[in-house]
């Protein structure tokens, strides 16, 4: 039996985890939110198919490709760095956990390959300079045309957002391919909206059990609720129609920039403060006359 010395012992509690990694990815980027065009997951009405880029990740039954896409998203715009990212390969590696299973080159060599599935959906270009992979973002609806940060003045344009809680808790380490795709799905429309099985290999190009799936694992994850919703039909046996409606749990919404929090603090404060001395008037003025009368 192989045994471990001290010294590497120390050296593994002090090596840095894929989560590590994610969440410094995100921190660098100053990312409460991560911003997504709501194309990648389904195109525009007026388009030929209604089928965005997600589906080829889950027919293709690309997960690694389709957290590690998410992630380059989560880093590259914020347009810190021009929309591009770079970091040595290793860090690739484990930013998308094959270094789990895998021995370091082999980790190396299966990041480039999951950038390069990437860059082949027109997703991402990718470039290496030594160890060194440079990622550049272009526009989720896979046309290849340069990344713009998203501002949804137009229906190409619109976007949802994924919280950077998503990477931070550890919910991307528990998600499957069927429910990872299915969050998105959620993201991208109101609360409280249906999301009916067996229209999902027209709406989005997966199967109707894959969708089924994907929303029952969120809701055992408490990342997705649900309640019924009752519709009047005359001709029905019940003379009723039921269907769930679903949205984000708390966990999963999008977090409040600190300076709109801040902001919104403020006028609260203000409102309070302002009622306070309205409050301390009033009896001020009441009891003037008061006093009066009992001299």
């Amino acid at each position: 039996m192989k045994t471990t010395t001290p010294a590497e012992r120390d050296m593994q509690m002090a090596k840095a985890t894929g989560r590590d990694t994610r969440t410094a990815i995100l921190k660098r980027s100053i990312r409460s939110n991560v911003p997504l065009r709501k194309a990648f997951v389904q195109a525009p009405r007026d388009a030929a198919s209604r089928h965005g880029p997600l589906a080829e990740f889950v027919t293709g039954r690309d997960l690694r490709g389709l957290k590690a896409y998410l992630l380059i998203v989560a880093a590259c715009s914020s347009g810190k760095d021009g929309w591009k990212t770079r970091h040595d390969s290793a860090v690739w590696a484990r930013m998308m956990d094959i270094d789990q299973t895998a021995t370091e080159q082999a980790a190396r060599t299966g990041a480039w390959r999951t950038l390069r599935r990437l860059q082949d959906r027109n997703l991402i270009t990718c470039a290496r300079t030594g160890t060194e992979i440079t990622v550049t973002l272009l526009r989720e609806d896979g046309s290849g045309a340069p990344y713009e940060r998203p501002v949804g003045q137009s229906e190409q344009d619109l976007f949802l957002q994924i919280p950077a809680a998503f990477w931070t808790k550890g919910y991307d380490e528990l998600v499957d391919l069927p429910a990872l795709a299915l969050l998105l799905v959620v993201a991208r429309e109101k609360p409280w909206s249906k999301f009916p099985a067996e229209k999902a290999p027209q709406w989005y190009g997966w199967s109707a059990d894959t969708h089924e799936r994907g929303l029952k694992k969120l809701m055992d994850l408490g990342l997705v609720e649900r309640k019924p919703h009752f519709t009047k039909a005359p001709l029905a046996p019940s003379g009723f129609i039921m269907a769930y409606l679903y949205q984000r749990t708390t966990i999963m919404r999008p977090r409040k920039p600190r300076k709109m929090a801040a902001a919104k603090a403020a006028v609260t404060a203000g409102t309070t403060d302002r009622t306070k001395n309205a409050a301390k008037t009033t009896t001020t003025k009441t009891a003037v006359p008061t006093a009066r009368r009992g001299r």
